[in-house]
């Protein structure tokens, strides 16, 4: 580049005048200032042609040897800093902003936290020190030990008779007057450690806290997982070490899942651990710990268990009382009547609370708390006696109390603590008048008929359950679950194991109007969709022993070839032959087997069973669908359960989902409100045309003992095999009530109870549903309703076909004089002949088939169920006859 074109270097002010005064003051020989040494941006990153235009003409040689030692010189005249931290004074100079703006720090001045670091650039700035690290964990760790000295000293060691108390819960009447005052008694009488076996104390620390005499109080790592599962939103678990449940059970008044709450019992058990003995904590925790049946501490629940004093327990009854411990619901060997029936049934009861004995008792050997030798002699459970019920309980109340408890729990409303913590006011929906008539209902037909003084062999262990509900809302009005609660301790109303009969057909019914059944020339996939809805006109073998058919007209046969022949009530076939088909209406006046087990393999069993779940029964009370019995009620919901669900059909097709609680307030106000939910489960036509012919059945069938004074009713009578069970279900449009009777060993305590056979009982030949559950259900219903006014049932609309109908018979020539006389009539349906009995090997040609004797006559004018399959089939619990049944209020086991 030619001298003349050189641009010269800008010296610090900048600008164009100051360039001029540059050039001016060289040519007149004056020294211009070192490059870099002005500050200027300029100079800070000269290019190399300038430094070599340096020494041309016109300019003078600089003193520095390059831009290194002019970046040196400058960082020298500014005080030190980064080239970009000299450059920033001038810089900011020339945009005419204030001094120091733009600087990241002031490299004079030290921060006492330095973050972001000064003199680092990039990542680096930005990655704490050492220094700055191991500053906050020391602060960290001082913050901490220092609230944990606060805290340590604000807690104070509970005193457990002084804090372990409750509060009952009262419970109302569906008119808000007091039902009973209930659920807070304490049940406690504290003793001292030299009262309590040293096997109790060795089976607990066996099973729950092996470290217990050498540990600080509290496990680190389940407090972490408490804190975690709080933050989860589930449950914190409670603490794992028995001085953690000590102050647990010592601070019953705050039950809340809160981490305040969790924090707070840390610290009361450091401080227990610190400052209480052992021995002491092992005494307090012994005698402040729940163990189911009301009973808190180990002198109430030897009591309870066993009516000893707690200083005479063998360790066999220690270990089993520590199970008790893991929560009474699932352990107690009576079971937890309505209170999650689905599990805790007395067999599951049983069978849990032996395994976590014989593990505690393992547990005691391996630890050297227990000889093996004495192990040895406990392998079953100890002799227990059934809980002892609070007086107030006595009738119906403690039923109630139950279903009202096992409500709110089930559905996580409140919890089983909670509840025993008391304080609630719990408003049920159950009618005292309604309770009381139905309970009078049952009293009258038991003093009139059953007499086990006269027929110990027929009479004894007769029972009765029944429950209303009410249509339009799903409330349970009414229960009848034994004699007393206080000495019955099954709930009747609310689960039974007995099988419910041919008041199943009605379910075949309705998924045959919503469904229809399936068109036999297609393929079974094709078959689903292409069906033919049908109605009450539509025609069904009646034939006595009918041999059942797929829907495609094949066969039936079970895995093993074996065909199935249905029989009927009596033995009797209805209709015309050859073919005896009757039409749907009269299979149902007449409760006929044979039609409603075809019909259901018409249908589909799969169809049927989901009727009976849309109508409200709950699916583990149903028996499985593998065989063409499940039609005619092999089935063992409860009396609520088949209340709520013939309340279905009352309501035209709305299902209401049966509840026993309206609503639940506490000192802080409202709890919980019911919301009812209500779902449309069939179509208004189909719900009102299974009415329709339900309504044949009570004016002119096997019902004719439940009809109303000026009252239209619907409903069916149910028998079953071996006359174990007989029902009656019907509704009006305001009420539905359910009535079942059966005989069982009222001893809860032995296992595998067996349904027995009603046959004489009361002085009659058969029990069935036309007989004494009809009786109280009109006794009970006239009463009932009294007071209210009459409503009809809406006139169903025209729904389906006439399936297998007859086509019209060509007209016969009238017959001349050499024509032969004209054949007898056939015999109207009032007059078919009863078919003869069959041969025992015609009836019994399956030993599956008649496992029972009298298991083929079933039960009056009622057509009962015919033989289940062995207990080796695949039915599911088609065959349940133990008494340990299925489909309570909540769908569940009932003991």
């Amino acid at each position: 580049m030619s001298e003349h074109r050189r641009k010269p270097p800008q010296p610090q002010g900048g600008g164009r005048a100051a360039a001029r005064r540059g050039q001016s003051g060289s040519s007149s020989g004056r020294r211009a200032a070192p490059r870099g040494a002005t500050g200027s941006l300029a100079d800070s990153y000269g290019s190399s042609s300038q430094d070599s235009a340096s020494h041309g003409p016109g300019g003078e040689d600089r003193p520095y040897g390059g831009r290194a030692e002019a970046r040196r010189a400058a960082q020298r005249s500014t005080g030190g800093g980064g080239r970009r931290r000299g450059a920033e004074p001038a810089r900011a100079g020339r945009r005419g902003a204030p001094a120091g703006r733009g600087r990241a720090s002031d490299p004079g001045k030290k921060r006492f936290i330095d973050y972001p670091r000064a003199g680092k650039y990039g990542v680096a700035r930005w990655v704490p020190s050492w220094k700055l690290v191991t500053g906050l964990f020391i602060g960290f760790i001082g913050s901490l030990v220092a609230v944990a000295g606060v805290g340590y000293a604000l807690v104070s060691v509970p005193n457990v008779a002084e804090t372990a108390t409750a509060q009952n819960n009262v419970y109302y009447w569906s008119d808000d007057t007091e039902m009973v005052s209930t659920g807070g008694e304490t049940n406690r009488q504290i003793v001292n450690l030299a009262q309590i076996p040293k096997a109790m104390q060795y089976a607990v620390v066996s099973q729950e806290n092996k470290t217990f005499y050498t540990d600080s109080g509290i496990d680190p790592k389940g407090i972490a997982r408490a804190v975690f599962n709080m933050a989860r939103g589930g449950n914190t678990q409670g603490g794992s070490t028995i001085t953690q449940q000590y102050v647990k059970n010592a601070r019953l008044n705050d039950q809340s899942q809160t981490v305040t709450r969790k924090f707070k019992e840390i610290f009361i058990s450091i401080k227990v651990g610190a400052t209480v003995n052992k021995d002491e904590i092992m005494a307090g925790y012994l005698n402040s710990a729940y163990y189911g049946r009301n009973a808190y501490g180990i002198q109430a629940a030897a009591r309870a268990y066993f009516n000893k004093d707690a200083k005479d327990l063998n360790p066999g009854e220690c270990a089993f009382l520590s199970a008790m411990l893991k929560g009474a619901t699932y352990y107690d060997p009576a079971g937890a009547t309505s209170i999650d029936a689905t599990q805790a049934t007395p067999e599951a009861n049983q069978r849990r609370a032996l395994r976590q004995m014989q593990d505690t008792l393992n547990k005691m050997v391996e630890y050297g708390h227990l000889s093996a030798a004495e192990r040895a002699k406990y392998t079953t459970l100890p002799k227990w006696q059934n809980p002892r019920s609070n007086t107030q309980l006595k009738g119906q109340i403690g039923y109630l109390v139950d279903l009202a408890k096992a409500y709110l729990i089930n559905n996580k409303i409140i919890s089983a603590d909670q509840l025993q913590q008391g304080g609630y006011s719990i408003y049920t929906t159950f009618d005292k008048k309604k309770v009381g008539e139905l309970e009078a209902a049952v009293k009258k037909v038991r003093k009139e008929n059953i007499d086990p003084k006269k027929r110990p062999d027929k009479d004894t262990y007769v029972q009765f359950g029944g429950a209303s509900v009410e249509p339009a809302t799903g409330a349970i009005r009414a229960c009848y679950g034994g004699v007393d609660a206080t000495t019955h301790f099954t709930n009747n109303c609310d689960s039974t194991g007995a099988q419910v009969g041919s008041t199943f057909k009605t379910f075949v019914l309705a998924a045959a109007m919503k469904w229809g059944v399936r068109d036999p020339d297609l393929g079974e996939s094709q078959a689903q969709d292409e069906r033919t809805v049908v109605n009450a006109k539509s025609l069904f073998s009646g034939k006595n022993n009918l041999k059942i058919e797929n829907y495609d007209g094949s066969i039936w046969k079970n895995e093993e070839g074996k065909e199935w022949l249905q029989e009927n009530d009596g033995r009797q076939s209805y209709g015309s032959p050859p073919k005896y088909q009757i039409d749907l209406r009269e299979a149902m006046r007449e409760s006929v087997n044979s039609a409603f087990v075809q019909l259901g393999m018409d249908v589909g069993l799969d169809k049927v069973k989901e009727s009976a779940m849309d109508a409200g029964l709950k699916e583990n009370s149903l028996a499985g669908t593998n065989y063409p019995s499940f039609s005619i009620g092999i089935s063992d919901p409860s009396a609520i359960r088949m209340a709520g669900a013939y309340a279905t059909f009352a309501a035209s097709g709305k299902q209401n989902e049966p509840y026993s609680v309206e609503r639940v307030t506490s000192k802080d106000g409202d709890v919980f409100t019911h919301k009812a939910q209500p779902k449309q489960a069939f179509e208004k036509k189909v719900a009102d045309n299974v009415t329709d012919v339900l309504k044949t059945v009570v004016e002119d069938g096997t019902g004719t003992n439940a009809q109303l004074t000026g009252r239209e009713v619907a409903g069916k009578t149910g028998t079953t095999d071996g006359n174990k069970s007989a029902w009656f279900v019907g509704y009006t449009p305001q009420l539905s009530t359910s009535i079942t009777m059966f005989r069982l060993d009222d001893d809860e305590t032995k296992k595998n109870r067996t349904f027995l056979e009603m046959y004489g009982t009361g002085g009659q030949e058969k029990i069935h549903g036309a007989s004494f559950p009809s009786e109280i259900w009109h006794d009970y219903m006239e009463k009932a309703l009294k007071g209210q006014k009459a409503i009809d049932f809406p006139t169903p609309e025209p729904i389906g076909q006439i399936v297998n109908e007859e086509p019209s018979p060509t007209p016969t020539p009238t017959p001349t004089e050499t024509e032969s006389p004209s054949p007898t009539p056939t015999p109207t349906p009032s007059q078919t002949p009863v078919s003869p009995t069959p041969t025992a090997t015609e009836t019994c040609r399956f030993d599956w088939q008649c496992e029972e004797t009298g298991g083929t006559d079933n039960g009056g004018t009622d057509g009962g169920v015919t033989s289940t399959p062995t207990a080796t089939s695949t039915e599911g619990n088609g065959g349940n006859t133990n008494g340990n049944g299925n489909g309570g209020l909540f769908g569940g086991s009932g003991g």
